[in-house]
């Protein structure tokens, strides 16, 4: 069994160098060497373009139905975690409902890609391809809630463009890499169109964490009026549900059987809200300072209980 400190000193070196490109593109940000226009355009290509290639190219070339018979319970999961966010943060909030509707999607829908796939290629630089296929399935169960019920809850005037606002590039992606893996269409792609998918893929990680850090710094902050409220959130998002994740994942014997995809489990629920979610606020309408600065507080207290929830599990499953 390993010992505490030195098994999270060296999981906590790994997760912060990604936290401390976070916080500088948060800095750079912040004293305007990157306006929000250059964000909002780095979001969008990374969105629309690096992203899908990266989900493409990873399950058109690495997802094998036969080989991963258990494929279908990654997007099962991703609907199974929400709601058990959405089941912690209920009770807390019942009282203030329907004004603390908004914080709801904030314990139940987590970061699944942007801060998860760096996480993954840090830890993980072995079995990297199979946790990022791992992440695209999951995606592929999390993506149609948090495009749904995420505006609905967090903004002024709900959701826009009915079901169109579901079908987004790295959906669209998943589907066709799925379907190329799956039948004989993948043998008629030209070698060409997927080392080109595959070079573009490769800069997603890097952009992503870079543009995950600018849309944080340029997130408005006020703890003097939501300090409590981020406080309860960070709590059970970042404490509670990662411990009750990892409660079932003990009681199922999944970290002897498959401990990548345990792992894979417990960073996914230890991971900090959607960004997606302050993006929706600004889209939408909504109370930007207070969902940012709950985001600022669960992304700053991220950077510590991720590497610790990941420790503990290793502790308890070895």
């Amino acid at each position: 069994m390993p010992s505490f400190l030195p098994a999270f000193w060296g999981t906590f070196l790994a997760v912060l160098d990604i936290f401390v490109v976070v916080a500088a593109a948060g800095i750079l940000v912040r004293k305007k060497v990157v306006t929000q226009s250059q964000v909002t355009g780095l979001t969008a290509v990374t969105v629309n373009v690096f992203l899908p290639a990266l989900m493409f190219s990873n399950l058109a070339s690495t997802f094998d139905p036969k080989a991963l018979s258990f494929w279908w319970v990654l997007p099962i999961s991703a609907v199974a975690m929400v709601a058990l966010g959405f089941g912690l943060a209920l009770p807390v909030f019942r009282r203030r409902m329907p004004a603390a509707r908004d914080l709801l999607p904030l314990v139940g829908m987590q970061n699944a890609g942007y801060l998860v796939l760096p996480i993954g290629l840090r830890l993980f630089p072995d079995q990297f391809d199979q946790f990022a296929l791992f992440t695209f399935l999951f995606i592929m169960g999390l993506n149609p809630l948090l495009w749904s019920l995420g505006p609905l809850l967090v903004s002024d005037r709900g959701t826009r463009g009915g079901w169109r606002g579901l079908v987004t590039p790295p959906l669209v992606a998943s589907v066709l890499g799925m379907a190329c893996a799956a039948t004989h269409i993948g043998e008629w792609i030209p070698d060409a169109f997927l080392h080109a998918t595959t070079l573009m893929g490769q800069a997603a990680v890097p952009v992503a964490t870079f543009a995950l850090g600018a849309i944080l710094g340029g997130v408005p902050c006020c703890l003097r009026n939501y300090g409590k409220d981020a406080l309860r959130v960070a709590s059970l998002k970042l404490m509670l549900l990662p411990a009750l994740v990892m409660l079932l994942l003990l009681g199922a014997g999944l970290g002897q059987r498959h401990g990548l995809l345990a792992e894979f489990f417990v960073i996914q629920a230890a991971s900090a809200p959607a960004t997606g979610l302050i993006l929706q606020v600004r889209t939408y309408g909504g109370d930007e300072r207070k969902i940012g600065s709950i985001m600022l507080v669960c992304y700053a207290l991220c950077a510590v209980t991720l590497p610790l929830c990941l420790v503990v599990w290793r502790i308890a499953s070895a």
